[in-house]
């Protein structure tokens, strides 16, 4: 049996799946919110209802927190075991002033399904859910094994994920773990996501006298808090704008040409950048291209500080303490323990011995590097490209995920990023959409990576 059968019988049926798709959608599955503890229940069930109608074995499991959903279809001899994972928590809505239709009441407008969720990552979610069903009622048996770990605390950091995992190994064991939780590059263009930045998450806390000071009896005579923050964060960066932490590239693997190229052909441009940002000009560490400084370069910022009086009007003070929060970005082969213990060595060097000087870290967790040349990675790479009628881009993700590199530990597999998404779909803001193209084409290419990897075992 090929994956046409299944795609005939999705085309034959896309207003039901659609229907099915809104439904999901009406769930207001906000993840943070207390209020909402019935509505994530009542989702979890919806969606093992679903898999129990695909023939597969499926189970609420719960959490400490927001319950998960498990389903399996049960061993296939000698194929390979794919875990695709998904949340079916949202972010809240915010200013509800600013959609233009009701966030939980899923609006089609233009080819777009308009409401929280409809993109991340609930559209992405019953991709898999609309595939499975299709395959299913075809008949067939299943050419590979499939099971699902959909969760429902993503959007607030996945709290209970990794125990989940760990107290699950071999319930959840796989070859990969299949992820539609991205974007495509464009309109026309399908991507694979192949690598994400880690993180090192730093808080610093500068301490001078006990109390805010009269800047015109005590200053210059004491150690101004601002100013040693200000110093410290200074010294960060050299004058070609690369941290200064040293050894902090020490592990950076050097771009190949081809990945330059890669790169220049569809990273984000300078044009694209500053469209995107307001920015006056590009900006950033000597030597790379936006594009290259955006997805595969390692970076050092501050996200806040805090400090003395920011009022309206003066106060001349030495204030008493001055904070700054520093987040860095780290790439493939950085180690967040080795960075974040240069970092604090090297703010204890710069700060003098009239403050005190506090470090906290709040997060670490590891970069991702997919292996480019893996069974899974050419699967992926084919099915996209079958259902798209395009070659798939290859695209490195400037923000951080802390389950892919959760997945390779714990499981030992590797994650393929599938994503269907577009890039401009309004994530965590008003009005976010997903295509109802995307979620066709999306069922076609998820209907023929069963396929293709069924057939890698004959």
């Amino acid at each position: 049996m090929s994956s046409k059968a299944a795609t005939l019988l999705f085309e034959r049926n896309k207003d039901v799946w659609l229907a099915e798709l809104l439904t999901f959608l009406r769930f207001p599955t906000i993840s943070t919110l207390s209020e909402h503890v019935a509505d994530m229940g009542q989702c979890a069930e919806w969606i093992r209802d679903r898999l129990i109608e695909s023939g597969l074995q499926a189970e609420v499991v719960p959490t400490d927190g927001h319950p998960a959903v498990f389903g399996d279809t049960g061993p296939v001899a000698g194929a390979p075991t794919f875990l695709v994972y998904g949340h079916y928590d949202v972010q809240p809505v915010g200013d509800l002033s600013l959609w233009q239709s009701p966030p939980f009441e899923p609006t089609i407008r233009d080819g777009a399904i308009y409401a929280r969720g409809s993109a991340d990552d609930k559209g992405q979610v019953m991709i898999h859910l609309a595939a499975l069903r299709c395959w299913k009622d075809t008949g067939a048996s299943w050419p590979v094994r499939v099971k699902l770990l959909i969760e429902g605390e993503e959007e607030i950091g996945s709290k209970h994920l990794s125990t989940l995992i760990e107290n699950n190994r071999e319930r959840l064991a796989c070859d990969n773990v299949l992820i539609s939780d991205t974007a495509k590059l464009n309109a026309e263009t399908p991507a694979l996501t192949c690598s994400t930045r880690g993180l090192v998450f730093k808080e610093i806390t500068v301490q001078g006298p006990t109390h805010d000071l009269h800047s015109g009896v005590y200053g210059g005579a004491v150690a101004n808090p601002a100013n040693v923050l200000a110093t410290i964060i200074a010294s960060l960066h050299d004058e070609r704008r690369r941290v200064a932490i040293p050894g902090f590239y020490d592990d950076v693997a050097t771009l190949s040409d081809e990945q330059r190229r890669n790169l220049a052909s569809y990273g984000i441009s300078d044009a694209d950048l500053l469209a995107a940002t307001g920015s006056p000009t590009p900006y950033g560490e000597e030597g790379f291209s936006t594009a290259e400084r955006c997805g595969v370069r390692p970076t050092l910022d501050v996200n806040g500080m805090v400090s003395g009086f920011t009022g309206e009007g003066s106060a001349t003070i030495i204030p008493a303490s001055a904070t700054a929060k520093i987040s860095m970005r780290l790439v493939a082969h950085q180690k967040p323990d080795k960075i974040s213990a240069a970092f604090d060595e090297a703010v204890r060097r710069v700060a003098p011995s009239a403050v005190r000087l506090k470090i906290v870290t709040r997060s670490t967790c590891e970069a991702y590097l997919c292996p480019l040349d893996s069974p899974g990675m050419q699967m992926a790479r084919q099915a996209l490209a079958e259902g798209f009628g395009r070659e798939p881009v290859l695209t490195h993700e400037g923000g951080t995920l802390p389950i892919l590199p959760l997945f390779k530990r714990a499981l030992g597999a590797d994650s393929l990023l599938m994503g269907f998404a577009m890039p401009n779909c309004n994530l965590h803001s008003p009005n976010e959409f997903f295509h109802v193209r995307d979620f066709e084409l999306g069922v076609r290419s998820i209907l023929r990576f069963i396929e293709i990897a069924g057939d890698s075992v004959r």
